[in-house]
């Protein structure tokens, strides 16, 4: 029995929830093989051989693979699914849009978002935004899974000495082509792997508002920036920087939610998190259901005494 895990990477450095597939993959039983496909990728696949609990790297490099779209890098997922009782990755974005081609192509059901290994053919995954646990049994020769890398403590990043193997790559399928891509830049952590992580919401009233009360914070802290759903369609913040059951998964060391009341879809996304501070005026606000620390308090009073006080 042995698992494969998709790896996540740019062509240059390999993505951090890797590793915590890497866990799940090893929580199965048997060995742990990673597959590397891109183009220019021989650094990633060395960063990935390195990784602790990993037997094998599987290394395609060529130049359909580059952009890693979903068609061309499922169907070489596929070419080689024969050899694995397990596929995962992570159940990113990039992940949710290659897997379940993978997954209609083997012709088996997909496991998604799965937190807890029970068994090599049973898992835990969080249904109803978090408020009730499936668990799922498969009786499918390949399970095809993506793993909620906040369910998974990752795995060392150094440690092993893998063996790296060169793979042959499957023809391009000329079904798609990477017309364009709009990335945001910048300094601060990404919010998806950020060990500290202050979001904002509606209460700040305004993007005006957004800006002058929590990017001080955030710099004090060195923190990722988040925000609520209501945020984000108010316009107060980039979709990219949205937390919840329809943005991005988080877990950090410490979450600081400022204004925002706590909707069931938002605590989907952050309630993993080991320390959990809630500031809003509303005292009956949701979030101090989740909350390690709250202050009932005046936003715009409070944050810029506490940022003082830092």
């Amino acid at each position: 029995m042995t698992a494969l895990v998709i790896a996540e990477h740019d062509n240059q450095a390999l993505k951090a929830a890797t590793l915590n597939t890497v866990a799940a993959a090893a929580a199965c039983g048997g060995q742990v093989h990673v597959l590397v496909a891109g183009s220019g990728c021989a650094a990633v696949a060395q960063a990935a051989a390195g990784i602790a609990g990993v037997a094998r790297v599987l290394c395609v490099d060529a130049p359909q693979l580059g952009e890693q779209l979903a068609e061309n890098l499922a169907a070489q997922v596929v070419a080689l699914a024969g050899s694995y009782s397990h596929i995962l990755a992570p159940a990113t974005a990039s992940g949710k849009n290659v897997m379940p081609r993978v997954a209609a192509l083997l012709d088996v059901m997909q496991i998604s978002d799965i937190i807890h290994v029970l068994a090599p053919d049973t898992f835990d995954r969080p249904i109803y935004a978090g408020n009730a646990i499936a668990t799922v049994q498969s009786a499918d020769a390949v399970k095809v899974i993506t793993v909620r890398t906040t369910g998974f403590d990752p795995v060392a990043a150094a440690g092993g000495s893998a063996a790296v193997e060169s793979v042959d790559a499957v023809a391009d399928s000329g079904k798609s082509a990477l017309v364009g891509r709009e990335q945001t830049k910048s300094e601060r952590p990404e919010l998806g792997g950020a060990k500290i992580v202050v979001s904002g919401g509606r209460g700040l009233g305004s993007k005006e508002h957004f800006d002058q009360v929590m990017t001080p914070l955030a710099d004090k802290l060195g923190a990722a920036m988040g925000a609520s759903r209501a945020a984000v369609d108010a316009g107060y913040a980039p979709n990219d920087w949205q937390v919840g059951q329809t943005g991005k998964i988080v877990a950090p060391q410490l979450y600081v939610a400022v204004g925002i009341s706590g909707a069931i879809q938002h605590l989907a996304g952050m309630k993993d998190s080991k320390v959990i501070v809630a500031i809003n005026k509303d005292e009956e606000a949701p979030i101090f259901g989740v909350a390690d620390y709250g202050l009932v308090a005046d936003l715009f009073s409070a944050v810029p005494e506490l940022v003082s006080q830092l």
